[in-house]
């Protein structure tokens, strides 16, 4: 039972001939980078410490597993992560950051596109890297900085720049025949120069000269804008083809997302994004509120949790977890058929990194057998039913018991 098993791996294609509608709703609460490790050997991890009277009286009537987002050992980023609990095989689908950062702002990624994630980064004046993103300059920095890229101009290729946040933005070229196939320019540690762009594979060539080209130009115009003297770009891709929610599951789905490219893989598999006014917990779920009548299916995001697990904020993360428990009782209060709380990955604060470890996973109806265990924590859920289970087999449990689901055979 605790293991991960897939000897009959299930075809998307196949559940989707056993979907059936019903008057049911479905909600999805993902804290970003739930799973966590203790500080100390033998002590709790950041949900385990966390006071959660709510999630605890929640998954008492709820089945319980940790789940494991692409694979046993294999850490995680957000996009896979986030593909394999919506129901893809993240393997498969195979999704680029760039992608994902270009559909998070509404960008409209055309068949001649490679989009990538840009960074403002700050250089010594040997042209090494002391601070990746560049202290986190306010957004209406960055948003002066994008105007400024904007500028550069190169014959034969056509360049987007959209800001995201804070220190990030969303790059865009456009040209016929471009590869997707470039290596990132972050080398993902200080103290040394950021790197070129390459061609990872063959037909890439053009793309790199071209992403090249506009790298040198950029940083001869923020060459004075210190901290934000310069740029990365990493996550090259192309706009992927996925299936949708709706013709895959039937379901009328939204997504309540902060983030942009949490906004942009809830668009990827067509969900309706919902507008969110500002930037708290609570606000996402008077979204929720407000929206409920209206779909079917909704996803609802909470990026504090990783935020405070990647900067290595134990007590951070533990009252993000207990800021979302003080909203549970809004959503039940709402009367979802099914509920799923979970996480996309692991980002322990001990490791100030996403993770490879299983994600605590919780999974509430009406018709679901329940645990009994009055407890929302990693050691909790390993004495659930679902026992380590691949994310991907979620959402068809999820689907079965909203009663979306036919029977298989006479």
């Amino acid at each position: 039972m605790h293991s991960v098993r897939e000897e009959h791996p299930m075809d998307l294609k196949f559940l989707q001939n056993l979907i059936v509608p019903a008057q049911t709703k479905i909600a999805m609460i993902i804290m970003d980078g739930l799973g966590g490790l203790p500080l100390e050997p033998g002590g709790k991890t950041e949900l385990e410490t966390a006071r959660t009277p709510n999630l605890d009286a929640l998954a008492a009537q709820s089945a319980l597993g940790l789940t494991v987002p692409v694979g046993p050992g294999i850490t995680a980023g957000s996009g896979p992560g986030h593909l394999a609990i919506f129901g893809y095989d993240p393997i498969q689908y195979e999704i680029g950051r760039g992608a994902l950062e270009a559909l998070g702002v509404d960008f409209e990624l055309g068949p001649d596109d490679v989009a990538a994630r840009g960074n403002f980064c700050s250089l010594d004046a040997n042209g090494l890297l002391t601070d990746r993103r560049a202290g986190r300059i306010p957004t209406e920095v960055g948003c002066e900085l994008a105007e400024l890229l904007r500028t550069i101009k190169i014959d034969g290729v056509e360049f987007f720049i959209e800001p995201v946040k804070e220190h990030r933005f969303a790059f865009v070229m456009r040209a016929p025949s471009l590869g997707e196939a470039l290596s990132d320019t972050d080398p993902l540690k200080t103290g040394v120069p950021p790197l070129s762009v390459c061609a990872a594979g063959p037909g890439s060539e053009k793309a790199a000269k071209l992403a090249n080209r506009f790298i040198e130009q950029a940083c001869k115009l923020l060459a004075d804008k210190h901290p934000a003297n310069m740029i990365m770009l990493r996550g090259f891709a192309k706009f992927p083809k996925v299936p949708s929610y709706r013709d895959l599951f039937g379901l009328n789905a939204a997504a309540i997302a902060v983030n942009g490219m949490y906004r942009g893989v809830a668009k990827l598999v067509g969900m309706t994004v919902l507008p969110v006014d500002s930037q708290t917990i609570a606000d996402e779920f008077s979204v929720l509120e407000k929206n409920w009548s209206d779909f079917d299916f909704f996803y609802l995001h909470v990026k504090q949790t990783d935020t405070c697990g990647e900067s290595g904020d134990f007590a951070g993360k533990v009252s993000a977890i207990e800021e979302v428990d003080a909203l549970i009782p809004r959503l039940m209060a709402l009367q979802p058929d099914v509920v799923i709380v979970s996480g996309d990955h692991s980002s322990p604060a001990v490791l100030k990194s996403h993770s490879w470890h299983p994600v605590p996973t919780l999974l509430y109806s009406k018709y679901v057998r329940p645990d009994g265990i009055a407890e929302f924590g990693e050691r909790a859920c390993v004495r659930g039913s679902l026992g380590v289970l691949p994310a991907k087999h979620i959402m068809p449990i999820a689907l079965a018991n909203a009663g979306r689901v036919a029977k298989y055979g006479a």
